[in-house]
């Protein structure tokens, strides 16, 4: 099976005061609550998806990851996501590009640079 490694283009954003910044945001997202495993290479997280798009994740986990930490997981997409009868697994390399606490849950958002879909 073949790993595909995602691409993407980043758009130039101005804000309102003349200062030129990158917008990350360059896919479409979902709302997808999914249980994810990371694994950061020593250790195993828990955490649970809020949003998912083909370059990034948004996740809700109990502590904090640094930024630029490598990490591995596994996301089952839903069939009617993806517009196919079966969910699919799909297993991802990426790096956590921010996280921040959210009220009592802290929010990591992390790249999607590689993914492959599973066997089934």
């Amino acid at each position: 099976m073949k790993a595909l490694k995602h691409e993407s283009s980043v758009a130039p954003f101005i804000p309102n005061d003349g200062m030129a910044r990158q917008e990350v945001r360059c896919a479409v997202r979902f709302p997808l609550a999914l249980p994810v495993v990371l694994s950061t290479g020593n250790e195993e997280v828990i955490a649970q998806s809020r949003n998912v798009s083909a370059s990034g994740v948004l996740l809700e986990l109990d502590r904090a990851l640094p930024t630029g930490l490598d990490i591995r997981f596994s996301l089952r997409m839903p069939g009617p996501v993806l517009g196919t009868l079966n969910d699919v697994l799909v297993h991802c390399l990426g790096r956590v590009v921010r996280c921040s606490l959210s009220q009592s849950q802290y929010l990591a958002a992390a790249t999607i640079d590689e993914y492959q879909f599973a066997e089934q």
